[in-house]
């Protein structure tokens, strides 16, 4: 019967190891394939001016803040 050498990783803990190498590989590809995916479907098209128009009263750029504060008198 062997023994492990004194600094030799614990099995465990090379499970834990390329457990998380796998999960971050996996997590790697995925964000891969999703920028993939989002690049294919085309450059970004502004939308249509009817969708400006008609902004709600809370929408920003609303009357709620004045665009230019006056100076105090």
């Amino acid at each position: 019967m062997t023994e492990p050498l004194p600094n030799s990783p614990s099995p465990r803990g090379r499970w834990v190891a390329i457990v998380t190498g796998a999960i971050s590989i996996l997590i790697g590809v995925l964000y891969l394939a999703l920028i993939v995916v989002l690049d294919s479907r085309g450059p970004l098209q502004p939308p249509p001016p009817e969708a400006l128009s008609d902004a709600p009263a809370g929408a920003a750029g609303s009357a709620a803040w004045p665009a230019v504060v006056p100076p105090p008198a």
